[in-house]
């Protein structure tokens, strides 16, 4: 009979009350149940599993957890001693509060992992006693293991990768998460210092402390800069597929290929090509003084407003090819009967794009447009390819004019090693791109349409 059937029929409280003393010894040792039905090796499995819980929480979680809640008490040091009427320094080995709250994340993820395996003792108790009360023969273990190759077996796929995200993707989230909730900056860097929670004081300190005067300039840039970006490279590619794709224009092919081009170069070669001709001393600014029209090299990555527009540009010439691929996509595949029943209604070109082929294009888009905006928040490589950050400001605390907020946190765990604060600015940025994301995403019409034309 089918598992989900069997659950039905009781819930955990029913199997609790009108079970024998073996089903109620069952929710205190696990596995008691399964080694009454025979199911020796499911029984034994359980029942060792919660020896081995018992004693570890013993013997490792606890202390874990202690050291958790304290993240250490003994600061590493140098002690003098008298030997033998001789005074001698010995090094005094202290606490890492670092590997400290590593050990205390895994204790607790530890302690969820058994959790979850208590369960699915119950679980099994539980699914006997149905079976037992509905006169149904319990699965053997070789049953069981075909279930798991079987009806089960993407639930068996699927343990191998889950057990890799909880080590190498939860775990180092949860670490870096809590790091925004202690004082670990360049003051308290372990082994040789301890550092410990300061709660919110670290938020405070961005938003109305002596960080806010870093941090608003910089979200502030990074919000326009990751407007102007998306907005600049869709547009103007829009307007690039469309001239391609203008009836009679010769070499269409050949066009599309010399935008394309821009693509097949690496990003960084690119960067670092634009940052050397915009230099002060570069080739453009040469060629501009030779040819008589500036007296002196134009800011152009020098100045702060300066370096901004540049930067908008050189994204410009990266991006738009992208945009103009995805729209050329869209533009041959629109339906060319609506669009020649709005000629033959005398509409013109201007009137064609901006009630049938701009709509569809935005409708297909805004996913994408969604996820190059989240995507410009986070764009490291052309911010530290192009200018590094720079112009450096006095005002500023680790960081130039043109830094965004990962550009920021780069510096600050980098340059600074105030990993506090460039854990408060990591979390900003997942719950600024996380709401932006779920709010745009399903107020647009490709949600509420889904994706329909």
């Amino acid at each position: 009979m089918n598992n989900l059937i069997l659950d039905d029929h009781y819930s955990m409280k029913d199997v609790f009350i009108k079970g024998d003393l073996i089903t109620k010894l069952s929710f205190v040792f696990s596995g008691l149940n399964n080694l009454r039905h025979k199911q020796l090796i499911k029984g034994f499995s359980f029942l060792i599993a919660e020896v081995l819980f018992l004693l570890t929480f013993v013997i490792q979680v606890i202390p874990a957890l202690g050291g958790l809640i304290s993240l250490g008490t003994q600061t590493q040091g140098i002690k003098t001693i008298t030997q033998d009427g001789i005074k001698i320094q010995v090094a005094i080995e202290g606490d890492n509060s670092m590997l400290i709250m590593i050990f205390g994340l895994a204790s607790l993820i530890f302690v969820c992992v058994y959790c979850y395996i208590f369960w699915c003792g119950l679980k099994s108790s539980r699914k006997l006693f149905a079976m037992e009360a509905l006169h149904l023969k319990p699965a053997t273990f070789l049953e069981d293991v075909k279930t798991l190759t079987d009806g089960r077996f993407h639930m068996t796929l699927m343990s191998i990768p889950l057990i890799g995200i909880v080590i190498f993707t939860i775990l180092p989230l949860v670490y870096m998460t809590l790091i925004a909730f202690t004082n670990y900056d360049h003051n308290h860097l372990p082994p040789k210092h301890l550092f410990s929670w300061v709660g919110v004081e670290n938020f405070a300190n961005i938003f109305t402390g002596r960080m806010a005067g870093t941090f608003l300039p910089l979200l502030t840039w990074t919000l326009v800069w990751a407007v102007a970006a998306t907005v600049t490279n869709f547009f103007f590619g829009i307007i690039l597929a469309l001239l391609i794709n203008t009836k009679g224009l010769k070499f269409k092919k050949v066009w599309r290929t010399i935008f394309v081009i821009t693509m097949a170069v690496p990003q960084f070669v690119s960067l670092l090509t634009m940052k050397n001709l915009l230099s002060d001393w570069g080739p453009i600014n040469q060629l501009l003084q030779k040819w008589g029209l500036i007296s002196q090299p134009l800011p152009f990555l020098s100045d702060g407003l300066w370096a901004k527009f540049s930067i908008i540009f050189v994204n410009m010439w990266i991006g738009i090819p992208v945009t103009m691929l995805i729209a050329t996509g869209i533009i041959m595949n629109l339906p060319a009967e609506q669009i020649e029943a709005a000629e033959i209604d005398g509409a013109n070109k201007l009137q064609i794009f901006k009630s049938i082929t701009f709509p569809q294009i935005l409708l297909i888009m805004t996913p994408t447009l969604i996820q190059q905006f989240i995507g410009n928040i986070n764009n490291f490589n052309v911010i530290y390819l192009l200018t590094g950050g720079a112009p450096v400001s006095s005002k500023l605390y680790q960081a130039g004019e043109t830094d965004l907020l990962v550009t920021w946190l780069y510096k600050l765990t980098v340059t600074a090693a105030d990993y506090n604060l460039a854990s408060v600015i990591g979390i900003i940025i997942f719950v600024l791109s996380a709401v932006f994301s779920l709010l745009a995403y399903t107020r647009t019409k490709s949600y509420k349409e889904g994706g329909v034309i």
